[in-house]
């Protein structure tokens, strides 16, 4: 059977700490909390399960926070999670199983992260595999008769565990403040998490966010090296961010741009199209963009759809109302 240290970085979770740490505490042979600044009781809720609790301070890092938390491990293997995690007695067993037999050359095991749908998260589906349990120390192998080198992938294992995700709050404000902070830094973003801004921005951003994200998505467009995909990811933003300011040129520029890129565009550029001819009660020109948006895939948020089916039925609506009435 293998060993497991649970790895959590945590802050003002007293809320969720306990309900998590009861659903898993007792598959783990080291639990390790590490708090980046906690003003509530999370910190006395945590020591009721482990000794081993680490005050870091906050830098804006995630990466840096969980390198932490990781270095503190001892156990063959590092199960990480998040606060607002919950093992049901189900998975509980399925992780047992697990435990007593994950063979030794496994280096990775996914589990499926659910439930994200049903608490308005950034993300388009709702049940996706996470890397979860990792090995603490890898151990490298020659292989090849001839030519021999050594084996770098590691060996992953998608398990059937299922983690329910129940968080109490919406993290969007903390997350848009790092992203903003990556830009401010002089961090270019990968293509990973410009997806994953963009997503945020438009699922989750007030009017402040978007414009703040301006400058981002602005150097993306002028950044030879980034996609045509991550060029229309930046169309969207700045769509949304200069009708939300109401800036109507910066509005048409990148409207523009989308609608005459390659491709066969999307859903988010129709529905801002749409959004603004209705705004300005030019109700039939919104329509001919709400279907549009209808007929069109989505780029980032898969309500898209929804959202154009909403507005098309209210323009509607808007137009019988206006009908003058026939003598």
């Amino acid at each position: 059977m293998i060993t497991i240290s649970l790895c959590m970085i945590v802050k003002n979770e007293e809320q969720v700490l306990a309900r998590c740490l009861d659903s898993i505490a007792d598959l783990m042979d080291e639990i390790i909390i590490v708090d980046t600044g906690s003003t509530d009781k999370t910190k006395e809720i945590a020591a009721r399960y482990t000794s081993d609790i680490y005050d870091y301070a906050w830098n804006g890092n995630f990466a840096d926070a969980r390198n932490y938390s990781f270095s503190k491990a001892n156990c063959q293997y590092i199960y990480c999670a998040d606060a607002d995690e919950v093992l049901d007695e189900e998975n509980r067993a399925r992780f047992r199983l697990l435990k007593k037999g994950l063979l030794p050359e496994i280096d990775i095991v996914q589990m499926y992260y659910c439930n994200q749908l049903s608490y308005n998260t950034i993300y388009n589906y709702d049940k996706e595999y996470r890397p979860k349990l990792y090995k603490r120390l890898r151990t490298f192998t020659w292989f090849n008769p001839i030519h021999e080198t050594v084996a770098l992938e590691p060996v992953i294992y998608d398990s059937d565990i299922e983690i329910q995700h129940k968080p109490t709050g919406f993290h969007a404000s903390r997350d848009l403040k790092a992203f903003e902070k990556m830009h401010a830094d002089g961090i270019r973003l990968s293509t990973h998490l410009h997806t994953l801004y963009a997503k945020e921005l438009l699922i989750a951003g007030e009017k402040t966010d978007l414009i703040h994200a301006i400058p981002t998505f602005v150097a993306t467009t002028k950044d030879a090296t980034r996609s045509a995909d991550e060029n229309m990811e930046a169309y969207c933003i700045l769509a949304r961010a200069y009708r939300l300011r109401g800036d109507v040129a910066g509005f048409f520029k990148y409207t523009t741009k989308a609608v005459t890129s390659e491709g066969e565009g999307c859903a988010e550029i129709c529905l801002e199209l749409g959004l603004h001819y209705s705004t300005q009660l030019d109700y039939e020109e919104a329509l001919i963009w709400f279907n549009a948006a209808l007929q069109t895939p989505c780029l980032l948020n898969l309500q898209t759809h929804a959202l154009a089916d909403e507005q098309l039925s209210e323009c509607l609506e808007k137009l019988e109302q206006n009908k003058v009435p026939q003598e």
